[in-house]
């Protein structure tokens, strides 16, 4: 069976458990995602099969499981008729399928030179982003006490910078550079997320706050990894970071 088949057959069966998630009351379908996120990592561990191995390649599975759980967990927050969830079920289908063709890249591209391997990342870290947004609005959702807002965020982000940062590299051995960035990373964001929670900012306001700086976090380590780390591109993250701000500031209802 060609690769190709089995990326059509992986979309087409998490679609469907997808789809048979919302049959399910409210209990059962928060297991029933986790479970999704299960098959998830199941079924691109068969798509991939050959060009993994017991190593770094194996971080080419973390995106589409997140993905899952953050479009399964975005679900619960949307209306309960058929006209808002039809398009989230293709959006979520036609997101697989390209995450399959962006992990393929990856793991054939740890191996060998590949032409593709540039519009990949492109396409990943869009995809970084959206699972990271769809997250961060399930988390700040739940309204929880700080400590575990914190470490949610945290314990959440962490592995989306890690996949994020060694898309870069694409080494198979062990980096330490990698995971030093990833944990400061994280614990930025984290520390963000403890600013929030006394910040008087709507839960979408916040998401797209958080996520404006996992995007400066992961776009800078990014060129780091890169070596072009230049001052134009860290005035033109920082800037991006500074209208958010401004923008969250002035959507913010300050009044009692």
């Amino acid at each position: 069976m060609s690769k190709r088949t089995r990326f059509v057959i992986t979309s087409l069966i998490l679609s469907f458990g997808f789809i048979g998630v919302q049959f399910l009351n409210d209990q059962n379908r928060f297991w029933a995602i986790g479970i999704l996120g299960l098959l998830t990592f199941a079924l691109f561990l068969w798509s991939l099969f050959e060009s993994l191995g017991r190593n770094m390649t194996l971080l080419t599975l973390v995106l589409p499981v997140m993905y899952t759980l953050g479009v399964g967990f975005f679900w619960f927050l949307l209306p309960a008729n058929i006209f808002a969830r039809i398009p989230i079920v293709l959006f979520y289908g036609i997101g697989i399928y390209i995450l399959c063709l962006t992990a393929n890249i990856y793991s054939v591209a740890s191996v060998r030179t590949i032409a593709l391997l540039r519009a990949a990342r492109g396409v990943g870290f869009v995809l970084t982003l959206v699972a990271s947004f769809l997250v961060f609005d399930a988390i700040l959702s739940i309204r929880t006490e700080i400590y575990y807002l914190v470490t949610a965020v945290f314990v959440l982000s962490f592995p989306l910078y890690l996949q994020g940062f060694w898309s870069m590299v694409l080494d198979k051995e062990y980096s330490g550079e990698l995971m030093k960035l990833s944990l400061i990373s994280s614990l930025i964001t984290a520390e963000l997320s403890a600013a929030l929670y006394f910040w008087p900012t709507t839960i979408v306001v916040g998401s797209l706050f958080l996520t404006a700086s996992f995007y400066m976090l992961l776009g800078l380590g990014q060129a780091k990894l890169e070596e072009r780390l230049f001052k134009s591109t860290i005035r033109e993250h920082l800037l991006v970071g500074a209208l958010i701000f401004a923008a969250m500031f002035i959507a913010t209802h300050w009044g009692a």
